[in-house]
């Protein structure tokens, strides 16, 4: 009988921000264990919150092989650590910093009211077993997160920004960030004929990671169905699982079954060619293609199929330069929209703002913005940004079509 063991911790302190006044100072420390026992093809889990023994949890998980769930997979071996960990603030120091902003935006902005929290989070997860696996990563960071509503609006909120920083918490760069979005809030501008969107990437590929879902491809249920190592989208389009050193965050460099990538990284879609869905060691026995090393920890079952960073490779440039005089549209308060099942896709934006790339120029009407799957990654897509601090995030720029809200 061989054993495993899935751990993470996460200590998480927060000061939270209700109508420009500190409410509350909460801490969260949370353990959480999945044990884990194999033999004769299944797998006996154990899923524990807060602390347990390796003796006990393992006892509870042989009981639990009864329930008969297979996992006929070989576990894997290696031994490696990753730690990103800069400086992440002391309960004290992050009160202070609370403060401090919060004094700074009540100044520097006193038409607005803000709600949300200043926060510090340190992480830790890993997973060992007794084939000779031993993985650790460490993460942590600081950051801020604020909706804000102006003393004239009838809205409940008018949009919100977030930065998180793994060194420690820039003052100068949240009060760039707060100024930018702010300043210029109460100047109005009409929408661009040329409707260029600018969004966090996270925001828009949510359906094409579904698409590449191996499962899905495989049933012909996936609207890529039938087109790997076809050209679909643009030249200008690669798109890899990547938690290298460099670009990981809050995440481990292995999937559930133990997999590592060479170089910790897999490239799905290269220059418009689908290249290969994903599929953990189930899915790709189950239908005959390739393991991608794509499963997440289920800490209260075996793994599931599902576990993909995807991050579309950047240009060197940033959303100002790729511009290059163009304006863009950044959409900060938008809902009761997205992707249906054939691929197209129309959001009610209910605030946006006309931005160069780098400045907020004024804020626009409500208006409706609509593409489709192929489009927006096709002759629509114009380019992602490398990373700039004024954003605290690389940028997606997109073409897409306007309709009244």
């Amino acid at each position: 009988m061989k054993k495993e063991k899935y751990i993470s911790t996460s200590v998480y302190s927060e000061v939270k921000i209700v109508e420009n006044e500190i409410v509350s100072f909460n801490k969260y420390d949370k353990t959480a264990t999945s044990f884990r026992v194999y033999k004769d093809g299944f797998a006996g889990v154990h899923y524990q919150q807060g602390k347990m023994s390796d003796r006990e949890g393992f006892e509870k998980a042989e009981k639990n092989l009864e329930l008969k769930r297979p996992y006929p997979f070989e576990l894997e071996k290696g031994v490696r650590e990753m730690d990103k960990r800069e400086k992440i603030l002391t309960d004290e120091e992050l009160m202070k910093k609370a403060r401090a902003e919060l004094s700074y935006l009540r100044k520097a902005h006193p038409d607005f009211t803000f709600n949300g929290s200043f926060y510090a989070n340190s992480y830790f997860e890993g997973q060992e077993n007794s084939a000779g696996m031993d993985y650790k990563v460490w993460d942590g960071h600081n950051g801020a997160g604020f909706t804000f509503k102006h003393k004239d609006s009838k809205d409940l909120d008018d949009g919100s920004f977030t930065i998180n920083l793994r060194k420690g918490f820039s003052s100068k760069q949240f009060r760039a960030m707060a100024d930018n979005y702010l300043s210029n809030f109460t100047k109005m501008l009409e929408l661009p004929e040329e409707l260029i969107i600018m969004m966090p990437e996270w925001e828009l590929n949510g359906k094409l990671r579904e698409c590449l879902n191996g499962e899905k491809l495989a049933l012909g249920t996936s609207l890529l169905s039938g087109k790997i190592g076809q050209k679909v989208f643009s030249d200008q389009l690669t798109i890899y699982h990547d938690v290298s050193k460099k670009n990981i965050w809050m995440s481990t460099f292995w999937d559930a079954d133990g997999i590592v990538h060479k170089g910790d990284k897999l490239c799905y879609i290269r220059n418009g060619k689908i290249l290969r869905g994903y599929a953990d060691k189930r899915i790709a026995a189950k239908y005959g293609i390739e393991c991608t090393g794509s499963a997440y920890s289920n800490y209260s079952d075996t793994p599931a199929n599902g576990w993909v960073n995807l991050r579309i490779t950047p240009l060197q440039k940033t959303p100002k330069e790729i511009l290059n005089g163009r304006l863009a549209v950044l959409p900060v308060l938008y809902c009761g929209g997205g992707f249906n099942d054939t691929g197209e896709y129309a959001m009610p934006v209910q605030m946006a703002y006309l931005t160069d790339g780098e400045k907020i120029l004024g804020r626009l009407p409500p208006f409706t913005m609509r593409s489709n799957l192929f489009d927006m990654f096709g002759k629509d897509f114009i380019a992602a940004s490398k990373h700039t601090p004024i954003w605290n995030k690389g940028m997606l720029l997109v073409k897409m079509e306007a309709g009244k809200l």
